[in-house]
């Protein structure tokens, strides 16, 4: 067995002494620097035997930083990490958001609490930026976030938000109580994302559903403008439009975003085709739950706001079908439980904790991302020294990281059917771990350690 990491001296270290000084002592300073940047602190480790190009992970808080940590560490993969810590970033004003988002790699980014606390002059406030998102979002050119989960596949334009995030500029008429808002969105991204729905739905034959609300805000008129700009020279068929035309209505500005683009942003588009569905993004919500229960396969494009809440439906629906579907079993005294017919009937949704979330930015690699809601309570409940509360609680499941990882260093090193396979293997390695009851955080770490020979070791 390897050395191991101290894993409760880091989350000790977390808390209450100087993490970013402990973590400096476990890992040695990459020579990598992101585009623009000379003096970014990018932390390595792992093992690049066999040519695997790292991912780059971000360094954040709680369970998200620690379970990262072990599972890099069980794994042994090469890898690059920017510390995202909220103390860190709060203190450095976000500087280390710019280094993530400008590594050219393949990253993996987790999601952490929004109201994190941090110190500032001796008092808790909340951290810069609250989770990060929406600055990072920024820094790193991200247009869109792509979400497959069962035979739904969501894409999520971002950012643009249809409410300003400028404090300064966001006010309420003192005479009229009118709300006065910028719109800051960036249209040349919604161009992106835009052209990758429609690349997405010609290249599975899914049926596409614009979920745009064009009579309703300006920023929905310009992404159905453009939408309908791209459309044309291609195969596409409009099996269901919108009564106006959107960028004959709204010709002037799509244009102005359209003189932005490369100049070969449509080429080989008029050889793309499959069916386009254009619904007001309320009727989406509903279609989504008939595409559900008829396992109809389908490509969907949001925009930022309305995208947040398909997602959230597509994550709780498969939960609210299988009570009523137990319901309704239970009432025609079948005697059977809606589990097994759920999975015998072919659906492979559970309850969205494994729907696969990846951002696309203009320039690099895609980023992975994975929301960590309840991880800061599990952590603190393991520093308190009862991570299962007396047997209430189950303790923490890092099954996610491991199968984050899977997939971002598979995306990472296309092609590479032996380090594909060597993932595949450690992930059902882990879930032997993992069967029957869960061990307790640090015991599992200990048993992974003694079932996985890290990559590229002898």
């Amino acid at each position: 067995m390897t050395g191991k990491l101290d894993l409760l001296k880091i989350a000790q270290e977390e808390q209450s002494g100087d993490l970013f000084k402990y973590l400096d002592s476990i890992y040695k300073r990459s020579t990598v620097q992101p585009t623009g940047y000379t003096d970014a602190i990018i932390w390595e480790g792992g093992n690049n035997a066999g040519g695997v190009k790292p991912v780059a992970h971000a360094f954040t808080d709680m369970f998200a930083l620690n379970g990262t940590l072990m599972a890099l560490d069980v794994l042994g993969l090469p890898f690059l990490g920017v510390p995202m810590m909220a103390q860190f970033r709060h203190d450095t004003k976000l500087v280390s958001l710019e280094w993530f988002g400008k590594l050219d790699y393949t990253a993996l980014k987790w999601s952490t609490a929004g109201d994190f606390m941090v110190n500032e002059n001796g008092k808790k406030v909340v951290v810069a930026g609250k989770s990060a998102n929406a600055p990072l979002r920024t820094a790193a050119g991200v247009y869109c976030n792509v979400r497959p989960y069962g035979t739904i596949t969501s894409i999520r334009f971002m950012p643009g938000l249809p409410y300003s995030q400028d404090k300064k500029k966001f006010v309420v008429d003192r005479a009229t109580g009118n709300i006065h808002s910028e719109m800051n969105t960036p249209g040349v991204r919604m161009a992106y994302a835009a052209r990758l729905f429609l690349k997405m739905v010609h290249e599975t034959g899914q049926i596409g559903r614009v979920a745009t609300k064009p009579t309703q805000a300006q920023e929905d008129a310009i992404n159905a403008g453009i939408m309908r700009w791209l459309l044309q020279g291609t195969k596409f068929q409009l099996k269901r439009q919108y009564t106006v035309d959107a960028y004959q209505e709204h010709k002037a500005n799509v244009d102005a975003i359209v003189a932005l683009l490369p100049k070969d942003f449509k080429a080989g588009m008029e050889n793309w085709g499959g069916e386009i569905y254009e619904h007001i993004s309320d009727t989406n919500f509903g279609l989504l739950l008939h595409d559900m229960i008829r396992q109809r396969k389908c490509v969907v494009y949001a925009t930022d706001l309305d995208g947040d809440r398909l997602t959230d439906l597509m994550a709780d629906a498969p939960d609210v079908l299988r009570d009523w579907g137990q319901m309704v079993l239970d009432h025609a005294k079948t005697g059977l439980k809606m589990q097994n017919v759920w999975k015998d009937m072919g659906f492979t949704m559970t309850n969205g904790k494994d729907m696969t979330s990846v951002m696309y930015r203009i320039h690099g690699a895609p980023i992975y991302e994975q929301t960590l809601g309840s991880a800061d309570a599990m952590l603190l409940r393991l520093l308190a020294g009862d991570e299962t509360v007396g047997g209430e609680k189950q303790p923490y499941d890092p099954r996610i990281h491991f199968v984050l990882i899977n997939e971002a260093y598979k995306a990472a090193n296309p092609g590479n059917t032996e380090l594909a396979r060597w993932l595949d293997a450690q992930l059902a390695t882990f879930d032997k771990v993992y069967a029957g009851k869960r061990p307790r955080y640090l015991d599992g770490y200990n048993k992974l350690k003694e079932a996985i020979k890290p990559w590229g070791s002898k």
